[in-house]
């Protein structure tokens, strides 16, 4: 195992820190000592921290695998800043792209692949696996995804256990994950095969977060009013619905706030032009679904405000969890309305809808994209769900879970998020193409960059990244963008934009609709889980006696003895303290008082006529508009 000095100074050269914090250094000499680890780190711990140093300092290759695709491409673009050799590998690229960078890592020394769950299965990835020289650990982020009593249980994670047995057997796995509730805890390790319990855990308390639940008649006055009252730094407003992220942008900023808005049905290049806006500070706040997030290591957002209660505990402490990063102090939000009560019962049939409707989805499924029975194992499909639905008249939050549930059960695999990446061909001879003076720089700049970085564009459409023709011609990513546009259009090559598609694979042939079968782990089992997640959420909101904090902690299995003190329950005992003793030394000379007398204290009445109210059972008693104690 190398040295801890090693680790450290690795971590200075390419991180620029000069320590590692929290349970950082643990985990890193767990795992580099060759053991199964799994890290319990909330969001902001520096998860990543704790492989990609270790893995610098081993020999051979660190695989990684996540489901997140963005966060993927994200973490390879900034290892490859750091000069350090990445590559990637997820659902939706060509099987020309797969087998470049499955060769890359096995002739090219480099220290990171980071892979889709999805690709594990595959026997293209898995005769490449084998020819890899060496490989450093395997991890496992996202780990709770693993566990059928995770909140996010994935099929395709069950196929890590399968990739162990292809590898040496004294490879490590290091698995990571932001929430895990004790029982996850036990599963994940059983899942992995772990060879040994080893388990480190960080304390999910965050003292500079202050959770706060408030009932409202008017959620968008209230963010008005939040946003007015914490004017400093960057705010994230979580929606559920994408086309309510329109309307709440449209609505705060028509009252004069920088705002802009976020979510999975955006193009590529709008959703990185809004989240470059509000990371670089030029829109305040980000009105977005639950697709933002993953991978923001925004230091100064303030508020994370949620217009509606997720549907797990475990979601909204990692959303929660984005504000504050700095350690400054900062707020997380919960609005409700007493209809959005009514709504919880509602979600469960959301995300779990009767057995029949699912399998009439199937059936539809397979109409739409002309499968017939016995047919189609191994292809893969595009797949518009907003044309399914409007074609089957079905409403598309139920057709989705229907999909996920068909997905989970075997019969499917139903990505949502594929990135397809930018394509070029040149269409001219090269000896054209030399003689080619462009019309303008930006047009010159862009065709010396694909010459000089890029092979075999004479011959097929080849793999580009806009960012990467950026960083080289100093041109931002939308002008590369717009170049590339206009020399397609002038015929000088052929460009195949970005674009992201949800895809459907086929996984066993279709079968008849009468047998399909949804085993209690994926349909009954998951179901009453669900229910118990939403009755955790109510309870949360409902709250009124107990700590904010403290019922989150114990939620994932944390002893904790003392309260926060800073949420809105433990700030309104504190202040129903104060105001029992402002009361009892009003009546302290045993005389009636006036209950006018009352408004005087410098409380908010609501909260002296409720406190009142609770001194009435015990040792205070009301008479015509008077007041006085019983004893």
């Amino acid at each position: 195992m190398a040295s801890i000095e090693k680790f450290l100074s690795i971590l200075k050269q390419y991180w620029g820190y000069e320590s590692f914090r929290g349970i950082q250094e643990q985990i890193i000499c767990s795992i580099a000592d060759g053991r199964d680890t799994l890290g319990l780190m909330p969001t902001g711990g520096g998860k990543s921290i704790c492989f990609q140093v270790p893995a610098m300092a081993l020999g051979g290759i660190c695989i990684v695998i996540t489901p997140l695709i963005s966060l993927m491409k994200d973490q390879v673009r900034q290892l490859r800043l750091r000069g350090i050799k990445a590559e990637a590998v997820h659902a939706g690229m060509m099987r020309d792209d797969i087998v470049r960078v499955l060769d890359n890592c096995i002739l090219g020394d480099y220290k990171f692949l980071y892979v889709s769950p999805e690709r594990l299965g595959t026997d293209l990835f898995r005769a490449k696996l084998r020819r890899i020289p060496r490989i450093s650990m395997l991890v496992v982020d996202e780990a709770h995804c693993i566990s059928q009593w995770g909140y996010d249980f994935r099929p395709a994670y069950l196929r890590i256990a399968e990739m162990r047995q292809l590898i040496p057997a004294d490879v490590p796995v290091l698995a990571l994950t932001a929430t895990a509730t004790p029982q996850v805890v036990e599963d994940i390790q059983d899942k992995l095969r772990f060879r040994q319990r080893n388990v480190f855990s960080m304390s999910f308390e965050r003292k500079n977060l202050i959770y706060v639940v408030r009932q409202t008649g008017s959620k968008v006055d209230e963010i008005l009013h939040i946003l007015q009252s914490v004017p400093e730094g960057s705010a994230i407003i979580y929606i559920r619905s994408r086309m309510l992220t329109y309307e709440i942008a449209k609505q705060l900023s028509a009252a004069g706030i920088s705002v802009t808005n976020y979510h999975a049905g955006l193009s590529h290049a709008e959703r990185e032009s809004r989240q470059n806006d509000w990371t670089a500070g030029k829109v305040r706040v980000m009105v977005a679904t639950n697709a933002f997030g993953m991978g923001i290591d925004k230091p100064d957002v303030r508020l994370v405000i949620h217009y509606a209660a997720p549907d797990t505990l475990e979601a909204y402490f990692q959303e929660a969890g984005r504000a504050g990063r700095d350690g400054k102090t900062s707020y997380a939000i919960l609005l409700y309305e007493p209809s959005d009560l009514t709504t919880f019962s509602r979600r469960v049939s959301l995300n779990y809808p009767p057995v029949e409707y699912i399998c009439d989805i199937y059936e539809s499924l397979c109409f739409f994209l002309q499968v017939g029975v016995g047919e189609a194992e191994g292809r893969t499909f595009l797949f518009s769900l907003e044309e399914f639905c409007k074609r089957f008249r079905v409403f598309g939050a139920t057709a989705n879970s229907a999909l996920t549930l068909l997905n989970n059960a075997g019969y499917i695999e139903y990505c949502e998020d594929n990135d397809f990446c930018s394509r070029v061909q040149v269409l001219l001879y090269k000896e054209d193409l030399y003689n080619l003076r462009a019309s303008d720089k930006n047009a010159d700049l862009v065709l010396t960059a694909l010459l000089r970085n890029y092979t075999g564009l004479f011959a097929e459409a080849v793999p580009v990244e806009e960012a990467a023709l950026a960083k080289i011609t100093g041109l931002t990513p939308t002008e590369v963008y717009l170049t590339l546009k206009q020399l397609d259009h002038q015929q000088v090559i052929n460009f195949i934009p970005h674009r992201s598609s949800p895809t459907i694979t086929f996984t066993r042939k279709r079968v008849e609709t009468a047998q399909i079968q949804l085993p209690p782990s994926v349909y009954l089992d998951r179901r009453q889980q669900f229910l118990q997640r939403i009755q955790h959420v109510q309870d949360y909101v409902l709250s009124t006696d107990r700590c904010r904090s403290r019922m989150l902690r114990e939620y994932f299995g944390e002893t904790v003895t003392a309260d926060c003190g800073q949420c809105d329950v433990c700030l309104h005992r504190h202040q129903e303290q104060h105001i029992v003793q402002a009361i009892s030394s009003l009546l302290s000379d045993g005389k009636p008082h006036l209950l006018s007398e009352l408004n005087a204290l410098p409380y908010s009445p609501t909260l002296v006529r409720q406190t009142l109210h609770l001194m009435l059972r015990e040792n205070v008693m009301l008479t015509d508009n008077t007041i006085q104690l019983t004893s």
